[in-house]
């Protein structure tokens, strides 16, 4: 709604001059200015292995979140569960799939402008308009962007407010899922000058996506433990069936104020904020029916936040200073079903009964309900030279405090009045714990030029983590370990109270040889940190940090008068003391955090583009081999890793998750005029290798991998005047392309009724915008 009330704000505002103005993130010949190594350049001139989606790009492929760009991306991939339960990797480099609001942190960094936005747990989906470009760095990229940053960096990077220029633009989609709902997309900027040094920008937006997956009746028997079967408990989920119950409302805006200080400083205040409702399962289950699962109970998510920002830069001299400065505050209500839990159960030994006092029994089926308060704020102090003379250099200073209250209620419907023992309310299982991860670091890279086409950098990022776990995490009979009644007081019943401290450096090696203006080849050894961490379970070890060492060459190449762009990388990574999230065998289900060994991972990436007049051709994709080159050992009875037993969980030579070893993408696009009017047509391709969704061996063969996919997506649209038109399908030819499969207890119990998340279905649209 309020993007539409702003676009109308637009049309109707009489007597104005608009001015049409050229994304600031691009050249005049195609080339994409980034700011990867904290300064404006071109991405040709950047040493890294980086892909930058512009303004254009992001328009072109309907990019509105975290699902359409990582698409885009080769070196990416992602596992969803749904809305805020995504986890992303790069290079392969996953923690398995399964966020743990009081788990480890993200392997892959990701920030809003200068603001790291990575949360413990669960992914930020920024709603994705008014982009200047997506950034993505692959690699460790420990120097600049610190402890998130493992194996990559992924950066979104708004349009800022521009001085003396009013110009604004609205989009307005229309789609339909091939056989669920149809949804839309309401979008809208406004610049707006308020003085001759102050402007202000600001962003409104409101999305819907349609379901596409049904919950269908279904029954469910228990077998209850009194092994008396004529006491069996068949129940239904008649209550909650519904067609395409899988719906999304996401809202949000953004308002950026621009104030140039004087001619050497600025300063841009910021604030966004967005909120999402998500209801239904975003999977579905192969035993059921394509597109199909039977819940027995709700399925919602809600997810609020918003973060202040503020950045300060300028100049001192020859000194370029910059502060930015975030505040982001998130809220996190979900309820799932969570009758497969109870499955694990029956499958063992029959489900424990619970006499209802009226001669029967209460139906046993478990739900889930989760609350997470997240909070984070970081500061950001540096300071550059000119990087045109001979020696030049960036250095800063970075603080960091995220916490997260997360409270977990895993609980039957009116067990309390049964008799039986709960935590607290109706829950068998409850977990309210508190994780307060801080983080500081002063970091520094210089640069040398031997000659002036060779040019030698150096970093060096020296930190200190310190990570504490604080609450209680168990049954009724973990609270009276400890002495604690029941019903328990959430304030007062604590049952671990864990602090893990660590500092240490990352470093980063730098040869680049700019061949000719239009050639440049790089090597790089870099290192990559993930700070340890603090298991929920009292008795169970904590986890180490692993470490990254990334050895790489790339090149920058531009050919045929810069019609055509070939850019490269290839890498050998040693990945050590990998964590991981498992649920043991035997340890009904609950998931901590192991070191798992060490692995290699190596690959090469690839990016080309070739403009041809109207004709533009492009094409990514990477080459991933990730393996373990120790084994992983079993876990044992008290929940910790055990290198002494006979057995292994994985064995040397066993194969990453998440990643696939293969991913691609081409696009071709052919702009022309048709009678005068600016026109054209588009197609995409993705392949997306098969992927192992889980290392443990046992795991893995209890869930399966999922196989490869080709997806296509195809556009055509035109121009008239300021107004553009176009119409689009997404997965053209509905192919169930599976990213991920899951379980929701151990998988070696429920490996048989794993739910396949998959990319989106066959998506029709049209969509109306304009620029002034």
């Amino acid at each position: 709604m309020a993007a539409l009330l702003l676009a109308s704000t637009i049309l109707l505002s009489p007597a104005v001059a608009f001015a049409q103005a050229a994304p600031e993130s691009a050249t005049d010949d195609g080339e994409i200015i980034v700011t990867a190594q904290k300064r404006n350049e071109s991405i040709q001139k950047v040493p890294i292995s980086l892909q930058a989606l512009g303004t254009e790009t992001l328009a072109q492929h309907q990019v509105t979140n975290l699902d359409d760009y990582a698409k885009l991306l080769p070196s990416v991939s992602f596992q969803t569960y749904g809305p805020s339960q995504s986890d992303i990797s790069i290079r392969g480099v996953s923690t398995g799939g399964i966020n743990l609001p009081g788990g480890s942190l993200p392997t892959v960094g990701v920030y809003l402008d200068e603001i790291p936005v990575s949360t413990i747990g669960a992914m930020l989906d920024v709603h994705a308009y008014d982009l200047a470009r997506v950034e993505a760095l692959s690699g460790p990229q420990g120097t600049l962007y610190g402890a998130s940053s493992l194996a990559g960096t992924i950066r979104l990077i708004t349009n800022k407010p521009k001085q003396g220029v009013f110009e604004g633009g609205y989009d307005l989609t229309v789609n339909k899922f091939g056989e669920g709902e149809a949804g839309g997309v309401a979008e809208a900027f406004l610049n707006v000058p308020l003085s001759d040094k102050t402007a202000l920008r600001v962003v409104g937006f409101y999305q819907r996506d349609g379901g596409y997956v049904d919950n269908t009746l279904g029954f469910r028997t228990y077998t209850l433990s009194d092994s008396d079967p004529t006491n069996d408990k068949t129940v239904s989920n008649a209550a909650f069936v519904k067609k395409n119950f899988n719906t999304i409302d996401t809202y949000g805006g953004r308002a950026a104020l621009g104030i140039d200080l004087d001619d050497n400083w600025t300063m841009t205040p910021s604030i966004i904020a967005q909120h999402q409702k998500a209801e239904g399962f975003f999977g579905f289950d192969p035993n059921v029916g394509d597109l199909q699962v039977h819940e027995f109970a709700p399925d919602r998510n809600l997810d609020k936040w918003y973060q202040a920002a503020l950045t300060i830069e300028g100049k001192i001299g020859n000194f370029d200073l910059l502060y930015a400065g975030g505040y982001l505050k998130r809220s996190i209500n979900n309820d799932q079903d969570y009758s497969y839990y109870t499955v694990y159960y029956d499958n063992i030994t029959g489900y424990t009964n619970f006499p209802d006092g009226n001669g029967g029994f209460l139906d046993p089926t478990q739900r889930y309900h989760n609350e997470q308060r997240l909070t984070k704020q970081s500061h950001e102090f540096r300071i550059s030279s000119d990087r045109e003379n001979r020696f030049s250099f960036t250095a800063g200073l970075f603080l960091q405090r995220q916490a997260n209250s997360n409270l977990a209620n895993y609980f039957v419907p009116g067990l309390a009045a049964t008799g039986y023992p709960v935590t607290f309310g109706d829950d068998i299982f409850t977990t309210n714990t508190r994780i307060i991860a801080r983080d500081y670091a002063a970091f520094g890279e210089a640069y040398f030029k031997i000659t002036p086409d060779l040019t030698l950098s150096g970093g060096i990022r020296v930190f200190k983590a310190r990570n504490t776990l604080k609450g209680f995490s168990g049954f009724a009979s973990n609270a009276a370990a400890v002495g604690c009644t029941t019903p328990i007081d959430l304030a007062t019943c604590v049952n671990v109270d864990k602090v893990y401290k660590e500092s240490g450096e990352t470093h980063k090696i730098n040869l680049t040889w700019q061949v000719d203006a239009d050639r440049m080849v790089y090597a790089t050894y870099s290192t990559g940190f993930r700070p340890g961490g603090n298991n929920r379970r009292p008795g169970i070890n904590p986890y180490d940090a692993d470490t990254i060492d990334n050895f790489e060459v790339g090149w920058k190449t531009s050919w045929l008068d810069r019609k055509l762009r070939i850019n490269g990388s290839a890498y050998y990574m040693k990945w050590n003391k990998l964590q991981y999230t498992l649920a043991p065998v035997g340890a009904v289900g609950v998931v901590n955090i192991y070191n798992s060994g060490d692995a290699r991972i190596y690959g090469a990436e690839l990016d080309v583009q070739l403009r041809l007049g109207g004709l533009t051709l492009s094409g990514s994709g990477t080459y991933t081999d990730a393996k373990l080159t120790t084994p992983f050992c079993q876990i044992n009875a008290a929940g910790n890793s055990d290198c002494t037993l006979g057995t292994l969980a994985a064995p040397k030579g066993a194969r990453l998750t998440v990643q696939p070893k293969f991913k691609g993408t081409a696009t071709a696009r052919y702009d022309f005029d048709l009678g005068g009017t600016p026109t054209f047509v588009q197609g995409s391709v993705l392949q997306h290798g098969g992927v192992k969704n889980f290392l443990a061996t046992a795991d893995d063969l209890a869930v399966g991998r999922t196989k490869a996919f080709t997806t296509f997506d195809f556009s055509a649209g035109t121009q008239f005047g300021q107004i553009k038109v176009e119409a689009f399908i997404q997965n053209a030819f509905d192919k169930r392309g599976i990213l991920s499969k899951n379980t929701f207890c151990a998988p070696t119990y429920c490996g048989p009724f794993a739910r396949s998340f998959i990319t989106k279905p066959q998506l029709f649209g049209l969509k109306v915008s304009q620029r002034f």
